[in-house]
């Protein structure tokens, strides 16, 4: 599927009828929407849909969409019907009357699915690694000018580097290992990117220079070479064929609660059938309460499962995946549940 035709899915497509079992329009649904800067394809569908990330589908199903268009900031997405079912298109202007003169015009960006700056810095650079390529990893044994801490423009041995054919590395310091909360078992690590480095030698040690840095560099911080992992910048929401059970088991970046647009890990990956773009309904897990009504001293009660939020794979790996929170509803946790919808 090309850019202009997965961009361009949002704005034409049959709602209502096709697959009315579970496709329908938003209640509080416009006639109309004048897209404006900072809008998303998927918050433009949830004005119109119930559920934004079944568009996809619909489209899919929509044999007389030849030409999908990108939508850009001052288009009016207009709801009309067609044999009786609605549809959304672009609502062309009417021919408006131009005197010769110069008029600049500012170029416009096309409306992106979901706002990338959310997770452009989790796209690139290893963040997962598992227990195997922390042991083989080359790591810092020194610095070169007998520094105690590196950055930018120092000098690096490293063991052991013997091999020129990657010239650009990463270096990572491993981080909080991800665990299944069910069996305990470690399902990878997180790897804190810490700075890029130049080969200038190869050997053992081999001699490299930091080029960018996010943290100090120490003696034990890992290398990984710089690969040109095929990243997906643009997204097909959609459920998975299969029945997926997973767990919140991380928040990246920092922080402690949990709400929209925040990028989260769960505990299931590649090897589960995860792949970008799957859409997992969140749920708050069963916790149980004291009762303190009961004339039974420590009664608890588990109460149910809540559904809380909705989340979008962006980066599978093997055992782990990182997901954005699409929307919450409920207060989101550590330990809650992500199931297919």
């Amino acid at each position: 599927m090309t850019l202009r035709i997965i961009i361009g899915i949002a704005l034409s497509f049959v709602v209502g009828t096709v697959s009315a079992d579970h496709i329908q329009l938003n209640p509080n649904h416009p006639d109309r929407y004048t897209v404006v800067q900072g809008d998303t394809l998927w918050g433009i569908s949830g004005k119109f849909l119930s559920k934004p990330w079944q568009w996809p589908e619909i489209w899919q199903n929509n044999p007389q969409i030849a030409n999908p268009h990108l939508i850009y900031p001052g288009d009016v997405i207009a709801l009309s019907y067609v044999n009786g079912e609605p549809r959304l298109q672009i609502e062309t202007p009417s021919e408006v009357r131009l005197s010769p003169e110069v008029r600049v015009s500012p170029i416009a960006r096309a409306v992106p699915l979901i706002p990338m700056d959310a997770i452009r810095q989790f796209l690139s650079r290893p963040r997962v690694v598992n227990k195997r390529e922390l042991q083989d990893a080359p790591y810092i044994v020194a610095f070169v000018d007998e520094h105690i801490v590196g950055g930018i423009g120092d000098g690096i041995y490293v063991r052991a580097v013997e091999d020129g054919t990657n010239q650009a590395f990463t270096l990572f310091r491993p981080g909080p290992a991800y665990q299944d909360p069910v069996t305990g078992d470690i399902l990878g690590y997180e790897a804190i990117y810490v700075a890029d480095a130049q080969l200038q030698r190869i050997g053992d040690p081999a001699t490299l220079v930091l080029t960018r840095a996010q943290r100090e560099a120490i003696i034990g911080d890992r290398l990984m070479p710089v690969e040109q992992e095929k990243i997906e910048l643009y997204f097909q929401p959609r459920a998975p064929e299969q029945d997926i059970e997973a767990h919140i088991i991380s928040v990246l970046d920092g922080v402690s609660q949990i709400g929209q647009y925040q990028v989260v890990v769960i505990d299931k990956g590649t090897t589960d059938g995860i792949e970008t773009g799957h859409v997992l309904d969140i749920y708050q897990s069963a916790r149980p309460i004291r009762d303190i009504v009961s004339q039974r001293p420590g009664e608890t009660v588990a109460l149910p499962d809540e559904h809380a939020g909705l989340l979008m794979i962006f980066r599978p790996f093997e055992r782990v995946s990182y997901a954005l929170v699409m929307n919450a509803t409920r207060a989101i946790h550590v330990s809650d549940i992500a199931a297919t919808p």
